[in-house]
C-alpha cells in the first residue's frame, strides 16, 4: 500500500462530503472526461470536497472548475485496474478518431453478431466500461462484470484485425441529463460513440426483460393453485445464513481500505452486502455524538446493532469503524453472533505505518494537540485479544487481505 501525499494546510475550511455519484461525476471531471456539475447543496465560495473518510480530494467554488487535492481510494476489483481506469486526459492521445463502443449493459448474442458491421468503418475501436461506485440493482450486472464481458468484446474486436482499447469510465448510477455517451467519448478522442444495447431489438429488448418472470412462469406451468403460490411465498422468504465481519484498527491501518474491497467482491458475487464504514456512519447514524470513551461507544453499538439486523435478515455486514475499546468489541459480538455469523478482523498495522500513510492530515492535527482524544495518541486502542483473523497491511496487499478473510468467512459459514 502506497503513502500518500500530506495533506495541504491552505486547504479551505468549508466542507462537503459526496456521495457516490458525486465521487464519480468530479473523477470524471478531474480526469478530463465531463464537464464539472457541482453537488446540489454546495456552499458558496472555495470549498474543499471529500469522501465519506473525509479525505480531502479537491477544492471547488466561486464557478470555478474543481482541482486536484488528493488520488482517490482505490478498491478492489476488475474495475479499479489502473490499467483499464485512465483519465479521458491519458487517453485521447493514443484514440483520436476511433469508435467508441460503449458496454453499458452485457451484450446479447445478436448485439455481438452486429459488432463487425458497426465497427466496419473504423480503424480503431474505444471500449468504454462504466462503473458506477454504488452497487447496482438486484439482478443486475455491475461494474466487475460488465469489465469481464468487455474483455471478451474487446478481444472480439482485436480478431478482426483492429486495433481495440479499453478504458474504465467513472459513471454515476443516476446520470445527470448533461451526462451523455456521445459528449464523454469525444472527450476521451473518439470521433463518435455507439451504446451497443442501442441497437438492441425491440423483440430481444423484450425478451431480456422477462427473464426475471421465466421462473414464476415456470412454476405457474409446473403447479396448480395453491401450490404454486406456496412456491413463489417460499422463494421470497427463503434467506441463507447472515454474516457480520467486523474491523477494528487505528486510523490510517488500512482496514477501510480492505472493507472496501471485501464488500465490493461479496456483492458482486451476489451476497447482499451492506458497508457499515466508521467515517460514513459518524456522518448518519452517530451524528452529533463526541469522541469521549462513552460516544465512541455508544457509536460502536449501534455499528453492531444495524450489522446485526443485516445478518439476520440473511445479508453479509461489513463494518470498518476504529472500536478501540474491548467492552465495545464484546457488545457487537454478543449481538452478531445472536443473529449470526460474526467475524473480528484485527487490522495490526503499525502505528508508525499509520502515521506515514496519514490521508487526512489527523495524526500531525493530533501531535500539535488540535484533537484531543485521538486513538493511538492521546487515547488508548485496546488491542483484541479474542480476534479471529490478524492482518497488517504494510506487509500483506488488498487481494492477499480479502482473501485472507473471506476464506476465514467461509470456513464459518460451511
Amino acid at each position: 500500500m502506497t503513502t500518500p501525499d500530506a495533506v495541504p494546510a491552505d486547504l479551505p475550511t468549508a466542507t462537503h462530503v459526496l456521495a457516490p455519484d458525486e465521487l464519480d461525476l468530479l473523477e470524471l471531471a478531474l480526469g478530463g472526461g465531463a464537464a464539472w456539475t457541482p453537488p446540489a447543496g454546495l456552499p458558496a465560495g472555495p470549498v474543499t470536497l471529500t469522501d465519506a473518510e473525509n479525505t480531502p480530494l479537491a477544492v471547488a467554488g466561486d464557478g470555478a472548475a474543481p482541482h486536484a487535492v488528493k488520488p482517490f481510494a482505490r478498491a478492489a476489483g476488475p474495475h479499479w485496474d489502473p490499467a483499464l481506469r485512465r483519465t479521458a486526459e491519458d487517453v485521447r492521445p493514443g484514440a483520436a478518431g476511433s469508435l467508441a463502443v460503449v458496454v453499458a449493459e452485457p451484450p446479447t448474442r445478436s448485439e455481438l453478431a452486429a459488432l463487425p458491421g458497426l465497427t466496419a468503418d473504423a480503424d480503431a475501436v474505444l471500449v468504454l466500461v462504466p462503473a458506477s461506485r454504488r452497487s447496482p440493482a438486484a439482478g443486475h450486472v455491475g461494474a466487475p462484470g460488465l469489465v469481464r464481458v468487455a474483455h471478451d468484446l474487446a478481444e472480439r474486436v482485436r480478431a478482426t484485425g483492429r486495433a481495440a482499447d479499453m478504458v474504465v469510465v467513472p459513471w454515476p448510477a443516476t446520470a445527470p441529463d448533461a451526462l451523455r455517451w456521445p459528449d464523454v467519448a469525444a472527450r476521451y478522442g473518439a470521433a463518435r460513440a455507439e451504446v451497443l444495447a442501442d441497437h438492441r431489438s425491440p423483440a430481444e429488448r423484450a425478451r431480456v426483460d422477462r427473464l426475471g418472470a421465466l421462473w414464476s412462469d415456470e412454476v405457474g406451468a409446473l403447479y396448480a393453485e395453491p401450490a404454486a403460490g406456496e412456491l413463489a411465498r417460499a422463494a421470497r422468504t427463503a434467506r441463507r445464513r447472515g454474516a457480520v465481519v467486523f474491523f477494528t484498527g487505528l486510523s490510517g491501518s488500512g482496514k477501510s481500505t480492505v472493507a472496501r474491497a471485501l464488500a465490493a467482491e461479496l456483492d458482486d458475487e451476489g451476497l447482499h452486502t451492506t458497508l457499515l464504514d466508521g467515517d460514513e456512519v459518524r456522518h448518519h447514524l452517530s451524528k452529533g455524538l463526541g469522541f469521549d470513551k462513552a460516544s465512541r461507544e455508544l457509536n460502536v453499538e449501534r455499528i453492531g446493532y444495524v450489522a446485526s439486523l443485516v445478518s439476520s435478515h440473511g445479508g453479509v455486514a461489513v463494518a470498518a469503524p476504529i472500536a478501540p475499546f474491548a467492552s465495545g468489541r464484546a457488545r457487537v459480538r454478543a449481538l452478531a453472533e445472536a443473529a449470526g455469523t460474526f467475524l473480528l478482523v484485527h487490522v495490526s498495522t503499525p502505528l508508525e505505518v499509520c502515521e506515514a500513510r496519514d490521508r487526512k492530515g489527523l495524526y500531525a492535527r493530533a501531535r500539535r494537540g488540535e484533537i484531543p482524544e485521538f486513538t493511538g495518541i492521546s487515547s488508548p486502542y485496546e488491542e483484541p485479544t479474542d480476534a479471529d483473523l490478524v492482518l497488517d497491511t504494510s506487509r500483506v496487499d488488498v487481494a492477499d487481505a480479502v482473501a485472507r478473510v473471506r476464506a476465514a468467512l467461509a470456513e464459518r459459514l460451511g
